[in-house]
């Protein structure tokens, strides 16, 4: 399979009709049932309180031949998504694909495309779908070539007609969409922090926001870097408030409508986050119905 040929074709029959492959899943997901069929909603807050009610997904049965989980997670940006997306890459054995890394390292590595992103990335504006799809398939197509099988997509698509030209490509399974309030995210993104030496990722926010007109409280503790990395901390370019709250508005306007693209086909599943790691790791994976037995065994400990 050449990925670059196949979403080459798939962005041009995208702009007339949806396509769709036929695959072997290697994970069966059953319906979404007991919710529309149209799209799911797990609240922490409320489901996990009635133990008789049947589990937001059925049970993910592995099967012997065929491909791995291809899953996308949606989200406003600073929500959270590369950092349930890895957990679930490391749980379930699939690549983490994070088209915002991805940017980032084109950027990096001052190739014909660098000057151009830079100019898009510190202005707070949406990648053109020309070079993100130009990215993207040049991700698939080396991970193809190291024999990797199924994926998590992280920050694609977004736009309905990316999420065209997916559908295009191949089958997504499930769309696993993140909900933050828009405090919280605000703080979230003015707190992120990266190693300029590792590349490791990190939140110095301390968000405790209290309970008020029938609204419950959240509490996200910081995230601390190492001592090795704490003085070498930088802060991303489009880090400011003045870029996160366009970044924002740019979601409202052109990203829900593939939450809307998603919840037509009953592929999405809206999760609200409660709080922090420690609060919403284990409600994320009950919606999954997964779980993650390194994770209980490190809180046992």
């Amino acid at each position: 399979m050449a990925v670059v040929s196949r979403c080459s074709r798939a962005a041009t029959a995208a702009t007339t009709a949806n396509a769709t492959t036929a695959t072997t899943f290697t994970y069966l997901i059953r319906s979404l049932s007991p919710f529309s069929s149209s799209s799911s909603t797990f609240d922490p807050q409320n489901d996990l309180n009635n133990r008789n009610k049947p589990a937001v997904l059925g049970t993910l049965k592995r099967e012997s031949k065929g491909r791995n989980v291809q899953w996308v997670f949606l989200g406003c940006p600073g929500v959270g998504k590369g950092t349930y997306a890895s957990r679930l890459s490391n749980l379930l054995g699939v690549p983490h694909i994070a088209t915002g890394d991805l940017v980032r390292d084109e950027l990096a590595s001052s190739g014909p495309l660098s000057s151009q992103l830079k100019e898009i990335v510190t202005q707070g504006k949406l990648v053109s779908d020309e070079i993100i799809i130009d990215l993207l398939s040049k991700r698939l197509e080396a991970g193809e070539a190291k024999g990797e099988s199924g994926f998590i997509l992280d920050g694609f698509p977004r736009t309905v007609r990316q999420a065209e030209i997916l559908e295009g490509v191949t089958d997504i399974d499930l769309v696993i969409n993140l909900k933050l309030r828009e405090e919280a995210l605000l703080a979230k993104c003015l707190g992120r922090r990266i190693c300029s030496e590792c590349g490791g990722n990190y939140n110095v926010a301390c968000i405790n926001i209290k309970a008020e007109n029938g609204r419950p409280g959240m509490y996200m503790a910081p995230l601390p870097p190492p001592p090795q990395c704490a003085s070498k901390l930088i802060t991303r370019p489009d880090d400011t408030e003045e870029v996160v709250k366009q970044r924002l508005r740019i979601y409202q306007a052109m990203t829900r409508p593939v939450e809307d693209f998603y919840r037509s086909r009953g592929k999405l599943l809206e999760f609200d986050l409660p709080g922090g790691i420690p609060e919403s790791w284990p409600k994320l994976l009950c919606a999954l119905n997964l779980e993650d037995r390194e994770d209980k065994q490190s809180a046992a400990a």
